[in-house]
């Protein structure tokens, strides 16, 4: 006999079992056609991998399944060719090296900041697929030759003592190449020169060479300056002598001279005496 309970039960069960899988696809529509986009960032909308247009960040729709958000990175990104920095010409060093005009060697650490053009990023995306690779193809080969382009023209001890202008030029450079690759130079830094040892050296023996000329020549004008107050010194002496000479002469010349020295005498004559002399500051002869 047919059990009419266990069939509506049944019934009941699937419609129950279908409005479940019909929401669970709503839903998985629903999370397939919203997203958000990160602040910092510029979402690139695909349509089977083909560019459609540019999301803002925030939340956007789009077609589930054949549509897709990728975001793209615009704030501030820095790229570091110092001594502590993990890029460079190669694994084993992580500045820029290059030649001087005078044909040293140097190592240049710099440090550059930069973000791609937001209104840019489709283009940039449908070319390289992601930041990352923009910058390691483009970006950083420009870096590479303008720093050591730049440095060619310079002496080694031109890229010392005109350091700023060296890097003006590198920083106005960079600036008009980022321009025609759709990115924003926000900052670009000098940060260290390197040269071989022997320059280096050289340099070194330069400059105390330079120091102990500089302390000689203080030295002789202390000399000079010294000589001079000596000589000022004895002249003021010397005029002092005249000036007492000329007051003695006007006040009765030997006589005062006499008077003055009874004033200053004790009493005491002298025990032995030369025979036909005078009496100190006396004169007893008639």
């Amino acid at each position: 006999m047919f059990n009419y309970t266990t069939a509506e039960g049944n019934v009941r069960h699937g419609k129950i079992a279908g409005h479940i899988i019909a929401t669970l696809v709503i839903l998985v529509l629903l999370f397939s056609s919203i997203g958000t986009v990160s602040a910092g960032f510029v979402g690139v909308k695909t349509r089977f991998s083909a560019v459609t247009g540019t999301v803002a960040p925030g939340l956007y729709f789009k077609a589930p399944f054949i549509e897709s958000v990728k975001e793209m990175e615009v704030k501030t990104r820095t790229i570091n060719y110092d001594k502590n920095g993990n890029e460079g010409d190669s694994r084993d060093t992580s500045q820029l090296s290059g030649a001087s005009r005078d044909l040293q060697d140097v190592w240049i650490g710099v440090v550059v900041n930069y973000h791609i053009s937001p209104d840019k990023v489709d283009s940039i995306f449908a070319q390289y697929r992601s930041v990352e690779n923009f910058e390691a193809n483009v970006i950083e080969p420009i870096i590479r030759e303008v720093v050591k382009s730049t440095s060619a023209q310079y002496t080694a001890e031109e890229l010392v003592t005109k350091r700023a202008e060296y890097g003006d030029k590198v920083n106005a450079t960079l600036n008009e190449r980022f321009l025609t690759k759709d990115s924003i130079l926000e900052r670009f830094s000098v940060t260290n020169f390197e040269f071989s040892k022997s320059f280096t050296q050289a340099i070194e023996a330069k400059v105390t060479a330079v120091q102990n000329a500089e302390a000689s020549k203080n030295k002789l004008e202390q000399i000079k300056f010294e000589a001079q107050q000596t000589i000022e010194t004895a002249k003021a002496q010397a005029e002092a002598i005249r000036i007492q000479a000329t007051a003695i002469n006007s006040q009765g010349g030997a006589d005062y001279v006499q008077l003055q020295a009874i004033k200053q005498w004790n009493g005491i004559l002298p025990i032995q005496m030369i025979p036909n002399g005078t009496v100190p500051f006396l004169n007893l002869k008639n």
